[in-house]
């Protein structure tokens, strides 16, 4: 590989600046769902709460899936995105009135998470259709792995971040949420305008469900982000570490920050090793080994009772899910045309989205008719179930041998 695509990327100013941007959405994404998290179970002191903070986000992304994506295609990519980022900043500048004037409720979170989910599921589809517009083929590559990392370094920053200002009150946490959202937007309107949209047809039934037709005729695609689905869904815990940093290993929202990250630095390290050492020979027997480690992790992080341990565990777990999300997401980008870019990243995004937020809903609600530990380790084992299931349900992804042969094959196929 080339030692000049680097210094290339690193001097393409509009990445640079979609790159930054995505810092700030993503940083004030992550410290709002620690503080929006702690504050709903210091309020109710119900693990259940927690559960259904994730469930309203996600129901968003039901509504309004085929719309989103469409929205992308059809829009100015630019604006659309930066019209969510604004909304966030409302969002976030409500709470932190609200909470420096002691008004904030546990109805207003669950409202303003609704509103939250919303404007994500707009942003997310739009920001990913954006990306190809903005470097050429051959930086792709690599912008799309800078694009990753940024992402995975706010997640190991930020919730640590907002966990440590929350033990100065909750509006030291909401309030640096406003300007990064600024930010973000700002950001998001100097980069290039799209000369023409991709898709300049009206929403009709047709187009809106093209997303899904598209990654139905694929199946190994199909295979790929649905074993994600299931396994994050059953498997995710990550709605229930305030109940672990509080009430199981007992610190504190510093605790509860770091816990947050454990993962994220795991996806980092590994999003390193992929970079250098690229997964080219035994792929699907790979990706369904990860996603059996995931689970394996989610059983080890529920039976924990020392806070080193769990975090070690957590950023193994984190490792395992970047190997496939690297898999699944060089499915999606690599095979899709840029006209249908914005649908079809809706549609993943609705499997991502239902993998956490809906699996925070799962976690949360398990935990409340079983308890926290049960809840985790019948999640961990619920995954390996699954992993094992689809191995023989898609018995072509699992013996695939290298990415290339996914990729020539499935483009093949009609759409």
């Amino acid at each position: 590989m080339s030692n000049q695509a680097p210094t290339l990327l690193r001097h393409h100013r509009p990445f640079v600046a979609f790159w930054f941007a995505r810092i700030f959405t993503a940083s004030g994404f992550q410290m709002l769902s620690v503080a929006i998290g702690w504050n709903i179970y210091q309020l109710t002191g119900n693990v259940l709460d927690l559960g259904l903070v994730g469930l309203v986000q996600f129901i968003p992304r039901v509504l309004f899936m085929l719309h989103t994506g469409h929205v992308a295609d059809r829009y100015d990519r630019r604006k659309v995105a930066a019209i969510c980022q604004a909304l966030q900043a409302v969002i976030a500048l409500v709470l932190v009135t609200t909470s420096s004037t002691g008004t904030v409720t546990a109805e207003m979170i669950f409202v303003l998470s609704f509103a939250l989910g919303a404007a994500r599921s707009f942003e997310m589809p739009t920001t990913q259709a954006l990306l190809p517009s903005i470097v050429s083929n051959d930086l792709f590559p690599r912008a799309l792995a800078a694009a990753q990392s940024a992402q995975q370094s706010a997640t190991i920053i930020a919730p640590a971040l907002g966990g440590f200002l929350y033990a100065f009150g909750s509006s030291w946490v909401y309030g640096p949420t406003v300007v990064l959202f600024v930010i973000a937007c700002g950001l998001m309107l100097n980069l290039p305008a799209r000369q023409a949209p991709a898709n300049k047809n009206k929403a009709t039934l047709d187009s809106l469900l093209a997303g899904i037709r598209f990654i139905r005729s694929r199946p190994d695609i199909l295979g790929a982000i649905s074993l994600d689905l299931f396994a994050v869904l059953l498997g995710g815990a990550t709605a229930l570490l305030p109940v672990f940093a509080k009430d199981i290993l007992l610190t504190g929202p510093w605790g509860l920050g770091l816990l947050r990250s454990a993962p994220a630095v795991g996806a980092l390290l590994m999003s390193f090793w992929l970079a250098r050492f690229a997964i080219d020979r035994n792929v699907g027997r790979v990706m369904f080994t990860a996603v059996a480690i995931f689970g394996v992790a989610t059983i080890a992080f529920g039976l924990s009772t020392s806070f080193w341990f769990s975090l070690a565990v957590l950023v193994v777990l984190g490792a395992a899910d970047m190997i496939s999300m690297v898999i699944r997401g060089s499915f999606v980008q690599l095979e899709t045309p840029d006209e249908m870019r914005g649908r079809v990243s809706a549609v993943n995004g609705l499997f991502i989205g239902a993998s956490n937020q809906l699996g925070e809903f799962e976690s949360g609600l398990t935990a409340h008719w079983f308890g926290t530990v049960p809840a985790v380790v019948l999640g961990g084992v619920g995954t390996l179930i699954v992993t094992g299931t689809w191995y023989k349900l898609f018995p072509t992804l699992a013996q695939r041998d290298r990415m290339r042969d996914i990729v020539e094959e499935q483009i093949k196929q009609p759409v």
